[in-house]
């Protein structure tokens, strides 16, 4: 078995990058009900071939009551606007909640056919930092809906209309107790995910790995590159190590990752001799000190600027669990003393893992320094509630808007979720600070220490995820957890943080598996996705050995 010393020495250049515009004060207030505010436009100026992506920033404008209840409604009559591919509503107040309904159409690019309306989900409060954190008291925060991906378009129409009280069948009094108030300051947001720069030593023509992933056939979509049966652990998934607590330093010590022998010289096509570009080429253009920093702490499991993380088998996996831990001398020594052999570790393979250059992350969005937890105890399943309308091969686009929706909208120090899963199967890594790491997220409120969230693209309150996506949640929580010693189908302890389900300080017992639901009170991961976690459970479990 061959090792490579992944080298955290590349090429680092620190580019000029523009810092993302937001709002004023004034046109904020402004924005609020009745109130109207300029639009904004934030982009980032980035490096490489790729295009930036933009957020437009749209006040919304009071419209005529609803006919039938007289809710107060406001929203944007249909209008032309750059391209965007990602909608939601923000607005001042994070704590701050939508209470009604949010529809929108779009205009596609390609045709200039509008869309019907389309629900926007409102309930999002849940996905965020846990209180007190300096994420969530940065100043910066805002409400928001979720996000929803509606294609490329340059057409939009919105309409949020307020929900009555409970109990009340009059038409409320404006500034009584029953009067359904939207949130003040509510702006369209219409992001542009821009294009993702190919890997600077892809050829001409050919597709960079990690963007462009054939559509909707699992075999090629799922991180080992096929789809194992529930019960059978995959041999093709990897690992990492454990860093210290609280760590804010993007540095980790290097480790060893392995590869296989094909027998043929290297860089050579197996079936011509032809050059080849292996899955995790980096990138040996210039890069940013940001984004630098961002692959360097992967540097233990793929080279400086790689676009994947590649698969391990399980040996390949378990040689690299104890090679990390320093674990492999010390079970050499016990073998030839005559003691007992070493302990193999309950881990699943490593599966292939699209790294952030992968899915081309704009790393000048996110904040410089990456924020570490003690552990990862629990893993939170999410649906990403952006709608399924969208192919495989869109994905990193649908991440790049997320991620862009995350920090620009939201004001959030980078996208939420430490992982996401596409309906392909295809596992990408989400918040920076290392895939083996434990990296604090903002996907459950109050649930964020000790624990990792994972999203699956797409709404399944009424649709069922695909069994590629579902065989994705379960290979990469095989491996995750089982770098933390975590039995996937057994339960844990978290202290909460403070929710709407538990008050903060309680110790609570949860599935080291979990929905979001189960940490708040939410309709997150969708019914059809939460019914599909005890087949996570035992299939993480059968990939770990259990």
């Amino acid at each position: 078995m061959r090792r490579f010393l992944a080298s955290s020495i590349g090429v680092t250049c620190a580019a000029a990058l523009a810092l993302p515009l937001a709002p004023s004060g004034a046109a904020a207030a402004a924005a609020a009900p009745g109130g109207t505010a300029p639009a904004v436009t934030r982009a980032a100026v980035t490096n490489g071939a790729g295009t930036p992506g933009s957020t437009q920033s749209l006040p919304l404008q009071p419209l005529d009551p609803d006919r039938a209840s007289g809710a107060a409604t406001f929203g944007l009559a249909p209008r032309s606007v750059r391209s965007f591919s990602l909608v939601g509503v923000i607005w001042d107040d994070p704590a701050a909640e939508l209470h009604g309904q949010v529809q929108v159409r779009a205009r596609a690019a390609d045709t200039g056919v509008w869309s019907g309306w389309q629900d926007v989900e409102t309930h999002n409060a849940d996905h965020a930092a846990d209180p007190g954190t300096a994420e969530r008291t940065s100043g910066r925060a805002r409400g928001a809906t979720a996000p929803l991906w509606v294609g490329a378009s340059d057409g939009v129409e919105i309409r949020v209309r307020a929900e009555s009280r409970s109990g009340s069948d009059s038409e409320p009094k404006a500034g009584s107790e029953s009067t359904p108030l939207l949130p003040p300051g509510m702006r369209l947001e219409l992001v542009d995910p821009g294009e993702a720069p190919p890997p600077q030593d892809t050829p001409s023509g050919d597709t960079p790995s990690g963007d462009t992933p054939s559509e909707d056939t699992p075999s090629e979509d799922t991180p080992s590159g096929d789809t194992p049966s529930e019960d059978t652990p995959s041999e093709d998934t990897p690992s990492g190590d454990t860093p210290s607590e609280g760590a804010e330093s993007p540095d980790r010590n290097p480790g060893e990752g392995t590869g296989e022998n094909t027998g043929q010289p290297s860089g050579q096509n197996p079936a011509d001799g032809s050059a080849v570009i292996p899955a995790d080429a980096p990138r040996t253009g210039v890069m940013s000190a940001e984004a630098t920093a961002a692959s360097a702490a992967n540097a233990p499991l793929a080279p400086l600027g790689a676009t994947e993380i590649p698969a391990l088998n399980r040996a390949e996996t378990e040689e690299e669990y104890h090679v990390l831990r320093g674990t492999e001398a010390a079970g050499q020594e016990a073998n030839a003393g005559g003691q007992a052999p070493r302990a193999e570790p309950y881990i699943g393979p490593r599966p292939g893992i699209v790294t952030r250059s992968g899915w081309g992350a704009d790393e000048s969005l996110r904040e410089k320094s990456f924020v570490y937890t003690d552990k990862v105890s629990a893993a939170f399943v999410h649906h990403s509630a952006s709608g399924n309308n969208y192919t495989c091969a869109e994905a990193p686009s649908v991440i790049r808007s997320i991620y862009r929706y995350h920090t620009e909208s939201m004001g959030w120090r980078d996208i939420g979720y430490n992982f996401l899963v596409d309906k392909c199967g295809k596992i990408y890594e989400g918040r920076a600070g290392g895939v083996a790491n434990p990296v604090l997220g903002a996907h459950t409120l109050g649930f964020n220490s000790n624990s990792m969230g994972v999203a699956v693209l797409g709404t399944f309150s009424s649709t069922s995820p695909p069994a590629a996506a579902v065989t994705g949640v379960a290979q990469l929580t095989a491996w995750k957890l089982g770098l933390h010693g975590m039995d996937p189908s057994a339960k844990t302890y978290l202290t909460s943080g403070g929710g709407n389900l538990y008050g903060k300080g309680t110790q609570v017992r949860l599935n080291v598996i979990s929905g979001h639901r189960d940490g708040f009170n939410t309709e997150c991961p969708g019914g059809k996705l939460y019914d599909k976690l005890g087949t996570v459970r035992s299939a993480a479990a059968g990939y770990q050995g259990r």
